[in-house]
């Protein structure tokens, strides 16, 4: 099976192909992959030529960390959860994410997640709870692994510096419903950096790795008084 990597020496330099040949099982995931092509002494592509190990970044290889983001024939995914015989074809490509500032080959900078929910203050601080609440829905909302698919995969993401993607709304109804008292003010950066722009795809869910259903998390913000 030949695997096709879009690498990247710095993030100065300009992306280019390598090709690799792969001969080991077909139950392996690409992060299997990857970890294989890089355990031999001399990395050597397809046509003979030795090259760098590839850079690519992992740590749980459970799907529970997001760290394994990447683009895998064309669907943004986790390396871990994504196996070579679910795959097809005599060809995998690999490319890293593209809304996202590339460090080194598949790693990217996803920071600016973190930095946009900084940014608005959406963080819980004192739990102050609400009568009746929804606490399966709030376990759920808050698996949410900022690995980035759902930015990836989102027609209204782009550089982040205004519309904050699914991460954002999940995790701004969780702090509202466990804080009453932050619950204006995040709903307002709700709506300034999601609810007005989201056009309501939802290939954010198709993408998710945790299934989180951002449409009930959405629903849900907007019924909080």
């Amino acid at each position: 099976m030949r695997i096709k990597i879009l690498r990247r020496r710095d993030p100065e330099s300009e992306p280019y192909w390598e090709a690799f040949d792969y001969d080991g099982p077909a139950e392996s995931s690409v992060a299997g992959v990857l970890d294989w092509l890089n355990y031999h002494d001399d990395v050597v592509t397809a046509d003979g030529r030795k090259t760098t190990r590839i850079g690519w970044e992992c740590s749980c290889l459970q799907g529970m960390c997001g760290a394994c983001a990447m683009v895998i024939n064309g669907v943004p995914s986790l390396a871990c959860e994504t196996f070579v015989k679910d795959l097809g074809g005599p060809e995998i490509t690999v490319e890293p994410l593209k809304k996202f500032p590339v460090v080194r080959d598949l790693i990217t900078d996803r920071s600016s997640i973190q930095e946009n929910l900084k940014r608005t203050d959406v963080y819980i601080g004192e739990y102050r709870p609400r009568s009746g609440e929804d606490h399966e829905h709030q376990y759920t909302a808050a698996k949410c692994l900022k690995c980035g698919l759902c930015l990836e995969v989102c027609p209204n993401y782009t550089s982040g510096k205004s519309f904050f993607g699914a991460a954002f709304a999940n995790d701004c109804y969780l702090v509202a419903a466990r804080n009453r008292e932050k619950a204006g003010q995040i709903k307002a950066a709700y709506n300034e950096h999601f609810g007005k722009t989201c056009s309501k795809s939802l290939s954010c869910m198709d993408v998710c790795p945790m299934k989180i259903p951002t449409i009930a998390s959405m629903a849900k913000l907007n019924k909080l008084k």
